[in-house]
């Protein structure tokens, strides 16, 4: 693997998107979640075992880490940003994106992006009456909660909402990446603006036209496993892979072999 290349580039709203640049052969993008900085300690093996495989482009989404940002937010300019990346990386890369991060990719697909194909892992999207489901205001709240100054708040309030234990929650604010996830909770509300009140956006995907591979991990809530089928099912011509032994923070080595094998292979018997 190479040394990491940090550059930038500008968005269709002027804004400056920072990424970096690191390892060999074909390019995809990734497209962090909520909270997610191109440095964050979840972020960086992902990337490290991508660029054994790949020329990886990991960016920071806007108003996070080194990116700039823009008032007011919208989901289409985080849409513009990943366009940005997408020429910067070739004109048509390889994308990949986890939970809200895998909605935006599926938003910027559905807008036309130009992308060779598209593997989204558990974008969480809610089906039914299921166990877990965030507060119907969720998003309000999360906005409030920034508005008053209250980072520490809304960041408890997220990893509440996404199932954290309050035991894990307290020993996390021990940890110096508490720290990073405090300096951009502000972008908490821009991840579910993404997500729109975790509703599959049914009729946005069914015009996607690049060829996708929606994954869950075998390990995952039943919540994630159920939206990760109903994506597939609503994307024309998309495959569902269920990774062994994984869970919504999916481990290196197995997001490195499940995308070597969905973006340098045909495709054919990919099973679910």
């Amino acid at each position: 693997m190479t040394d990491s290349t940090t550059a930038s580039v500008v968005s269709k709203d002027g804004t400056q998107i920072t990424y970096d640049r690191l390892g060999f052969g074909p390019p995809p993008v990734v497209v962090a979640g909520a909270l997610g900085l191109r440095k964050s300690s979840f972020v960086r093996p992902w990337v490290k075992a991508l660029a054994e495989h790949f020329t990886v482009y990991n960016y920071d989404r806007r108003g996070r880490g080194d990116s700039g940002d823009a008032k007011p937010y919208t989901v289409q300019r985080e849409i513009d940003d990943l366009a940005a990346l997408a020429k910067e990386a070739g004109g048509a890369p390889f994308v990949w994106g986890i939970s809200s991060g895998a909605a935006l990719a599926l938003e910027a697909a559905a807008a036309g992006v130009p992308m060779a194909k598209l593997a989204a892992y558990e974008p969480p999207y809610m089906i039914g009456d299921v166990a877990g489901r965030p507060d119907p205001d969720y998003e309000e709240r999360v906005r409030t909660l920034i508005a008053q100054g209250r980072r520490d708040d809304a960041v408890k309030y997220f990893m509440r909402t996404v199932g954290v234990p309050k035991f894990f929650i307290v020993l996390m604010r021990l940890f110096p990446f508490w720290k990073d996830m405090r300096a951009v909770a502000h972008t908490l509300p821009y991840d579910a603006a993404v997500m729109g009140g975790l509703t599959l956006p049914a009729e946005r995907l069914a015009r996607i036209r690049v060829p996708t591979v929606v994954m869950s991990g075998e390990k995952s809530p039943p919540a994630l496993r159920t939206g990760a089928t109903a994506t597939a099912k609503a994307i024309p011509g998309a495959q569902l892979r269920v990774l062994p032994k994984q869970s919504h923070r999916i481990k290196a080595a197995a997001l490195a072999a499940a995308l070597r094998a969905a973006f340098l292979s045909n495709g054919e018997g990919v099973a679910a």
